[in-house]
């Protein structure tokens, strides 16, 4: 999985660099070619290498809530309130 995120990066880079590189004479050619290069970062390779990073990881840990800054400010927890 990883060789194909870095084979769609390479291509989308390549894709954005050719099109910013044609002439003017073939603006649309030059318009689609960098289209699809942010296409192929944004839309293929960002979601795959976050889905790969993240295999296993609890997304709680990586959450803000009152109970974590609690922790980071080294504070005790609130307790609950018993209604």
């Amino acid at each position: 999985m990883r060789y194909l995120i870095i084979l769609i990066v390479i291509a989308s880079a390549g894709l954005i660099i050719y099109g910013f590189n044609l002439d003017d004479s073939q603006e649309a050619l030059a318009h689609k070619c960098i289209g699809s290069g942010t296409l192929g970062l944004f839309l293929l390779a960002m979601p795959l290498f976050l889905l790969t990073e993240s295999k296993g990881k609890k997304f709680k840990d990586y959450m803000l809530t009152d109970e974590s800054v609690r922790k980071m400010q080294g504070k005790e927890p609130r307790k609950p309130k018993d209604s």
